[in-house]
């Protein structure tokens, strides 16, 4: 098939572009012609609150991407649809994530199936944000009237899908492995390249932070009596999305500074096996979620996981095989962390990861697109 791909790519940075160059890769593999409409503004720097959305990383070989969609001008949108209009492909596929995107992605779609042979698939992350904002809705149902089928990443999103639609073809298909991020390397090599002590155990809280994501309710657990008991350290590694003064102040409130370790920065593709093949435990303190992409790089380096009962992280972390899933407390986090480390616990987790990893398949995510499309 003739496929497009519409989303972000290189030189975008971050968990959408990582995944959506990868399906792509997925797609040759199988002998399709891919191409990737990447944005060429994909938020205005108002709305932007990370460092940097660009990449310092080489390009991906093998890909073609084409920099043109502007995600706040709507002649650009008519025009880039046109485009595609005339290009006939078989499928377009976009990633649907923030409502935010609705009217660029929903006009591009409407002009490029005007040519009445383009199908549309998209594959939500969630349809549903996180932080809600006036217009949400509006944006969401604008969107999904041109799409054909949905690919829903856990059960939470297939569910709140049928809060918009109820007649069109949805399947679910859990998030695949982030294995273009290397393999994992050697403890002691991981902790040499970060320059940590052999001495203690070590918690990941990795991605962007912000509210929702717990780690105020993570770093109370750290200060937990049962957990000073031990030698752990939690290692932070990733940007603030927002202020980041009340945590460095609880981090002081709670005599935490020489237990808990910050990388505040966005973590290159090539640094992040080093991250996780140090990591003793990642921890997802979320309040609320969909699915998680940082799930899929903890199995990917076959490092177990604490996460919330919240959203579909249950369904991809099943609670005693390849983590523990637990309330979004404190109490419930710090408990779950000292059990991981009694007794055999931690290497039957790891046996167990390595077990489950093996239904996240990148064949399976395309095979799941292809059959929902000939449906």
């Amino acid at each position: 098939m003739k496929i497009i791909i519409l989303g972000s790519a290189y030189p975008l940075r971050g968990g959408l572009a990582t995944y959506n160059e990868r399906l792509s890769k997925a797609f040759q593999d199988e002998g399709h012609d891919v191409t990737i409409y990447n944005f060429s503004l994909q938020y205005p720097s108002i709305l932007f609150p990370g460092k940097s959305q660009y990449s310092t990383e080489g390009a991906p070989n093998d890909l073609k991407i084409i920099t043109k969609v502007n995600s706040i001008n709507p002649l650009n949108w008519y025009a880039v649809g046109n485009e595609i209009k005339n290009l006939k492909p078989d499928l377009i596929i976009v990633k649907y994530w923030l409502p935010f995107m609705g009217p660029c992605f929903g006009t591009i779609l409407r002009r490029a199936k005007k040519n009445k042979h383009t199908k549309v698939i998209s594959i939500l992350d969630n349809i549903i944000p996180h932080e809600k904002r006036i217009g949400d809705k509006a944006f969401t149902k604008y969107f999904i009237k041109p799409i054909d089928g949905f690919v829903s990443m856990s059960e939470k999103v297939k569910d709140d899908l049928k809060q918009f639609d109820t007649t069109k073809p949805s399947v679910l298909q859990p998030h695949p492995l982030y294995d273009n991020f290397g393999e994992q390397v050697s403890r002691e090599e991981a902790l040499k390249e970060l320059n940590l002590s052999p001495d203690f155990r070590y918690l990941l809280f990795f991605g962007f932070i912000r509210k929702y994501k717990g780690l105020d309710i993570l770093l109370d657990a750290m200060a937990d009596d049962k957990i000073k008991a031990l030698p752990i350290k939690l290692l932070v590694a990733g940007e603030f999305y927002e202020d980041e003064k009340p945590y460095l102040e609880q981090i002081e409130k709670l005599k935490l500074e020489k237990r808990v370790l910050l990388i505040k920065d966005f973590i290159s593709n090539e640094r992040v096996k080093y991250f996780f093949s140090a990591a003793d435990l990642v921890v997802q303190p979320y309040r609320h979620a969909t699915q998680s992409g940082v799930t899929q790089v903890a199995y990917q380096f076959n490092v177990p996981m604490i996460v919330t009962d919240v959203g579909g992280l249950a369904e991809i972390v099943p609670d005693g095989k390849a983590g523990y899933v637990v309330p979004p407390t404190s109490n419930d986090i710090a408990n779950a962390i000292v059990k991981t480390f009694q007794s055999d616990n931690l290497s039957n987790l790891i046996s167990g990861v390595i077990e489950e990893k093996k239904r996240f398949s990148w064949r399976a995510m395309v095979d799941s697109i292809t059959s929902l499309l000939k449906n």
